[in-house]
């Protein structure tokens, strides 16, 4: 028997039992580059996920069932749950979950075009998907090797313990430089919310010092002030990609808004945008297409966000606070 029908076989015995030591022989035929066996271990993953699923909610049922009924016995347990098992490998079998879709495009060696698993969004926070702390180097030598390592120990903290606190300490500052630009000051905190998730992943740098970059403006040549490097996503043809990039470092938040209108009015590219301040959504759409931000559906973001009810709830708190 050659390989292909051997795997065959295979597949036909792990349709009707899970047999771990058939998924086991599936999965090493799949690292092997056979992508009829990647499909089918996928499958049986996904079956195993569903039994799973079902055996938590029969757990549920019997928590409630009467245990004098003839249908609680032991016997239609033990043939409930053969058929559950069963029906959770036909369910796999036929697509209907996704699940083993979806594996087979995190495993497929190559496969290109899929968002990654820490892509995941938290409130439209396009910061906040990159929050980790990067990890420890060894002792550096010379000073290159010294800043390198500040950077890399950089992490994202929060600074505000609700929205409603994030508008009001913010609220009074944006104020004074949105009239600059000819903004709604609250547009400005929406973006900043998006950038930050609300204030509660800031920058900081290796001391725990907030960098009070409340929109995501990086440290590029122009730029001879204070910079933290960490871990962000970018999307390129529509696709989250996480690397690292330096970030601009204020020493207060009416830093940040100062420079976020210098930013703006100082860059050719955002010409068309300044036109279109007084209409929130077409500034951010104009925004976003000079290349404020990679992310497609940047602006849609920062509106879901103002127009929201976490958005109007923080707001009747009223403005208010100090840095």
């Amino acid at each position: 028997m050659d390989m292909k029908n051997h795997i065959n076989s295979q597949m036909e015995m792990s349709r009707n039992v899970h047999d771990m030591q058939g998924i086991d022989k599936l999965r090493q035929a799949a690292q092997s580059g056979d992508k009829d066996a990647l499909q089918e271990a996928a499958k049986q993953f996904e079956a195993i996920f569903v039994q799973m699923m079902l055996k938590s909610m029969r757990k549920a049922q019997d928590a409630l069932a009467d245990e004098n009924s003839p249908f609680n016995s032991q016997q239609v347990k033990f043939y409930r749950d053969m058929h559950d098992q069963q029906l959770a490998v036909d369910l796999s079998t036929r697509g209907n979950m996704g699940i083993a879709e979806l594996i087979v495009q995190q495993l497929s060696p190559g496969k290109d075009g899929f968002m990654p698993a820490s892509a995941l969004r938290e409130n439209a926070n396009l910061a906040g998907l990159s929050r980790q702390e990067s990890m420890q180097y060894q002792t550096p030598t010379t000073a290159e090797g010294a800043e390198k390592q500040v950077n890399q120990n950089a992490s994202k903290q929060a600074a505000f313990s609700s929205p409603s606190e994030f508008i009001a300490t913010l609220l009074p500052h944006a104020q004074n430089f949105a009239k600059q630009i000819g903004i709604d000051a609250k547009a400005l905190l929406a973006q900043a919310a998006v950038e930050t998730g609300w204030g509660r992943y800031m920058i900081h740098d290796a001391k725990g010092e907030n960098s009070h970059n409340l929109f995501g403006i990086k440290a590029d040549s122009r730029w001879d002030g204070e910079k933290t490097s960490i871990n962000t996503i970018e999307f390129e043809q529509g696709v989250a990609k996480q690397q690292k990039a330096s970030f601009r470092s204020y020493d207060s938040f009416t830093d940040a808004l100062k420079d976020y209108v210098s930013f703006v009015t100082e860059n050719p590219r955002y010409k068309e945008a300044l036109q279109n301040t007084t209409d929130p959504k077409s500034y951010f759409e104009h925004l976003q297409g000079a290349g404020y931000a990679t992310d497609p559906n940047y602006a849609e973001k920062i509106m879901s966000v103002l127009n929201s009810d976490t958005f109007k709830s923080a707001l009747s708190f009223g403005s208010g606070g100090g840095e």
